[in-house]
């Protein structure tokens, strides 16, 4: 029994193992694929989200940014859309990775697992580089009133893990209904739009009516981007009750996630 044992043991560690590399190859190859024949390459990953903010600065910063006279507005926008990007890559690209990687799923022994997380580990990443954009951005509008503040550090515990159990569960959710309804995409790339408008990225919600505040509560992503901006931008450690709320909806959806995927990928092979 002892020698059964062992032989199980080493055979997880080998299986471990293999995981691991398989998952840094992944992850290797999701960031290169990004950037594939481009001159930049990868200072991209924070040219775009600078470039981006400064679009939606020119766009909506004369509108909006008069609702927020006390609040730097190129700041506000790249916080907002610096949470938001890790949710949005993780769910498009995690949506179809078991499809893109079927020769991989017939030919590898290895946990299907780790196909989303691979992306999920891709798109925290690019929250990195984003992040540095973030901080440059920062440095920049210090004349503008803009301070640091020791809270920023939060944004890698707890912030940053509460973020990636949201986005990982509903990667696993997407996925899963991928293998076998592949109009998911299309009907994701139309909600994915919605909740972008829903979340508070580019506009202040205080504009927004008592009815439709209280509605946005029940958007997740409202309270991470809040989160985000409070501990980054405003120096406020967020109440008990937010971290309740942040890891409550991250435990929730990797828990239906989880459920979902273990349920159907040992059918996946025969819908692929």
């Amino acid at each position: 029994m002892a020698f059964l044992n062992n032989n199980k043991s080493k055979a997880n560690i080998v299986m471990l193992k293999k995981s691991v590399f398989v998952l840094n190859s992944l992850v290797s190859k999701n960031i290169r694929a990004q950037y594939r024949n481009s001159t930049l390459g990868v200072v991209w990953t924070v040219l775009n989200p600078l470039l981006n903010m400064l679009v939606m600065a020119l766009v909506f910063g004369q509108f909006f940014g008069r609702t927020m006279p006390n609040t730097d507005y190129p700041v506000y926008v790249l916080a907002g859309n610096t949470v938001f990007g890790l949710l949005r890559m993780t769910t498009t690209s995690g949506l179809t990775c078991m499809v893109e990687n079927y020769d991989m799923l017939t030919k590898t022994r290895i946990p299907y697992y780790v196909f989303p997380v691979s992306h999920l580990l891709s798109a925290v990443v690019n929250f990195g580089f984003s992040f540095i954009a973030l901080l440059i951005v920062m440095l920049i509008r210090i004349p503008n009133g803009v301070k640091f503040y020791w809270t920023m550090l939060m944004t890698i515990v707890p912030f940053l893990p509460a973020l990636m159990l949201f986005s990982l569960g509903i990667a696993l959710i997407l996925a899963t209904m991928y293998v076998r309804f592949r109009d998911i995409k299309h009907f994701y790339g139309v909600i994915l739009t919605l909740w972008t408008y829903l979340t508070p990225l580019f506009y202040n919600d205080a504009i927004l009516s008592p009815k439709v505040r209280y509605v946005m509560n029940f958007n997740p992503m409202y309270h991470y981007v809040k989160y985000f901006r409070d501990i980054v931008q405003s120096g406020i450690v967020p109440s008990l009750e937010s971290h309740f709320i942040i890891y409550g909806c991250g435990i929730a959806a990797l828990i239906i996630g989880l459920l979902a995927f273990g349920s159907q990928k040992k059918k996946f092979i025969m819908y692929i």
